[in-house]
């Protein structure tokens, strides 16, 4: 009886939150969609109802992967499903990236040097983005930490859009469009490099080395809408050299990493074989994506929340980050085809484990907190658990892992100890002492 009574109430409670997305839907402003090359998927409607983690290892014929050449052939079935339902479909990598050195001087009485990089790239070369290189004192080459920062030592911030008119409220952004989109001040004040330095001096002494961006000059992260409807977003930055495609920003601030790895992989001073990426809550989400389409890179997301590491099918009990609330608060992170799955996550055909399993056999940590309510632990243990298949097939079990600091939703330097602890181990064959 007392089963039936609760689950009487989660339908009750289903159908009222129904209701409420229904009545939402209703006044919300529609997004012009964006046509690309991969046409169009079927809607959630049109799909079956998938309780479980939709496999990983289960071709869309339905053929089970059982070697790395099937597994390579599913790799690519994955990131077209993820492309158009998840992040949107980004642009190739341009082929094209140069770069300059702006700056170059030592720190921290000369263990440390640093260099601000100009890059150069896409249609024309018509794009750039400014890297802060910090690498230990001697010959190299180090493994290399990227990190989503905020704008380089030296380097001038650009000038930025102003936030939504309901950003960061936990509104429905969606039923507001405008004011007209101009750029407004640039965000500072910006890090001296000795400062920086200082701040992860720890980085340094263990071996590695430091690019640092800011993901915010690749997508500005606003919820303004033109007054058409359209995502003010994408009048800018690497957005107008590239119509055609319909990636959100999270899609965007991982393409930055992945031009970022272009020049590492041509820097003397950097091992090409040894990329990590990283960034903590949002750009942890981002760093996730680079990963998983970019086979240079091994991933170290921190507190990722909703649309991060967790689940979508296990998050929103315990105040977690749901797919329904992200994609109330912030669906331009994301493709525009994942709006409609709100209230039908159930129909999901992938789940974020499948960015974790693309990363395979690659090291992949994710960095949690303990108090971080918006990460639910249940929800990041599913999709690790349903990665693991991926590592299993590739002889790499060991090389996917999750470590609990004690802190909210933070990324603190626990956290960079336990990921260089990880990639000591997994990327350099170094001993060390964690379990």
């Amino acid at each position: 009886m007392a089963a039936m009574k609760c689950r009487t109430g989660l339908v009750t409670l289903l159908a009222a939150a129904g209701v409420v997305w229904a009545q939402e839907a209703a006044r919300e402003i529609p997004v012009p969609r964006i046509p690309t090359a991969l046409g169009e998927l079927p809607g959630p409607k049109a799909l079956p109802v998938r309780v479980g983690m939709p496999e990983v290892l289960v071709m869309n014929d339905g053929r089970r992967v059982t070697s790395p050449e099937m597994w390579a052939q599913r790799r690519e079935e994955m990131r077209r499903i993820l492309s158009y339902y998840a992040v949107g479909l980004m642009p190739p990598p341009p082929g094209n990236v140069t770069s300059e050195v702006e700056k170059d001087e030592r720190l921290l009485e000369a263990k440390v040097r640093y260099r601000l990089v100009r890059l150069r790239f896409g249609p024309d070369r018509q794009l750039s983005l400014r890297v802060g290189l910090f690498t230990p004192a001697g010959p190299g080459p180090f493994p290399a930490i990227i990190l989503q920062g905020g704008t380089p030592p030296g380097a001038v911030p650009l000038p930025r859009l102003p936030q939504g008119p309901n950003q960061g409220k936990g509104q429905n952004v969606l039923v507001l469009v405008g004011p007209e989109a101009r750029p407004g001040p640039a965000q500072g004040p910006v890090m001296t490099a000795e400062a920086m330095a200082i701040r992860h001096e720890i980085v340094f002494r263990r071996g590695y080395a430091l690019a640092v961006f800011n993901p915010n000059d690749c997508a500005e992260d606003t919820t303004l809408r033109n007054l058409d409807g359209s995502w003010a977003f994408r009048n800018t930055r690497f957005y107008p050299a590239y119509p055609g495609y319909d990636w959100g920003i999270l899609a965007g601030w991982a393409w930055g990493a992945s031009r970022v790895a272009d020049y590492l992989v041509t820097d003397r001073s950097i091992d090409k074989d040894k990329l990590i990426v990283t960034g903590a809550s949002r750009m942890g989400k981002s760093a996730m994506v680079a990963a998983a389409f970019d086979d240079r890179l091994s991933a170290a997301p921190v507190v990722t929340g909703g649309g991060g590491v967790g689940a979508y099918r296990f998050a929103g009990p315990e105040g977690s980050e749901s797919l329904d609330l992200m994609q109330t608060k912030y669906p331009n992170w994301f493709s525009p085809n994942l709006h409609q799955f709100r209230g039908f996550v159930d129909r999901l055909p992938f789940d974020q484990h499948w960015f974790i399993a693309l990363s395979a056999p690659r090291p992949f940590i994710a960095l949690e907190g303990e108090t971080d309510r918006i990460s639910r632990p249940e929800a990041v243990k599913q999709s690790l658990a349903g990665a693991a298949p991926a590592y299993a097939l590739l002889g790499a079990e060991n090389r996917i892992g999750v470590n609990y600091a004690k802190h909210g939703h933070a990324f603190t330097e626990e956290d960079w100890v336990a990921m260089m602890d990880f990639f000591d181990r997994h990327l350099r064959g170094l001993k060390e002492d964690r379990p």
